[in-house]
């Protein structure tokens, strides 16, 4: 296997989670190291605690001040070590015919990133591709919008996407662009063999370079009523269609 190096983390500290969804699935992921647990009372009932791990019990009021302003923290705050990254030979290993692969250009905003990692893993994708420097870093904003989906998502980051696609395309994988100017539609650019979905940043969409590394670019077939979706719902709609294409 490839050898994996430790994540960078972009924040002053590490990160902090909140909220049920992303305290509970990063306390079940044996890969996570657990920094700290802040909690309320109610947010720990039922909670099953890693045996060693540093809790403080605290006010709601307490936790506010460890989160951002009005974040929903459910009773529940930790900190943690950012995930080992996963070598593009690692995660490519894995790949099974019928299994989805989402790569994603420039895409920065961790709401957006986040609601991608809930849908590519409610659709069964083989993990996700970004960038390792024009992506967002482990947050409690990307594990909130991710809702669980992050600490069991593999997710690679590489430095440079041509050469990342072109690995995915020697793996055996159609490359999918979307973009509205696309000639196709998305339907007719699936096809048989694997896919993968290459999405842009809302607004730039994909670079130049990058659709070059495309094998089809591809749009979805919106009303003109509408000028485009937002790139977390686009992922969506995409995965599902590769999900159900013969």
């Amino acid at each position: 296997m490839a050898k994996r190096r430790k994540a960078k983390q972009r924040e002053s500290r590490a990160p902090r989670f909140w909220g049920r969804h992303a305290v509970l699935a990063a306390l079940d992921n044996p890969a996570r190291t657990i920094r700290k647990l802040w909690a309320t009372h109610e947010g720990i009932a039922g909670v099953d605690i890693p045996s060693g791990l540093q809790i403080e019990m605290a006010g709601v009021a307490d936790l506010g001040r460890l989160v951002p302003q009005d974040a929903p923290h459910q009773g529940l705050v930790i900190e943690v070590e950012p995930l080992d990254d996963i070598g593009m030979e690692d995660l490519l290993a894995g790949a099974e015919d019928g299994r989805p692969l989402v790569v994603l250009d420039q895409v920065t905003d961790p709401h957006n990133a986040g609601a991608i990692m809930r849908s590519a893993l409610a659709f069964n994708a083989l993990g996700l591709v970004t960038q390792d420097r024009h992506a967002p870093p482990e947050s409690g904003v990307l594990a909130k919008s991710a809702s669980g989906a992050l600490e069991t998502l593999p997710w690679c980051r590489v430095v440079n996407l041509a050469r990342a696609l072109d690995q995915i395309a020697d793996a055996g994988f159609w490359r999918i662009g979307l973009a509205g100017e696309g000639e196709l539609t998305l339907s007719d650019a699936l096809g048989s063999k694997r896919i993968a979905l290459v999405l842009g940043a809302e607004g730039a969409g994909m670079r130049p370079n990058t659709a070059s590394h495309c094998d089809a670019v591809a749009r979805l077939p919106i009303s003109d009523k509408i000028e485009s979706l937002n790139v977390s719902n686009a992922a969506a709609i995409a995965l599902y269609a590769a999900a159900t294409s013969e």
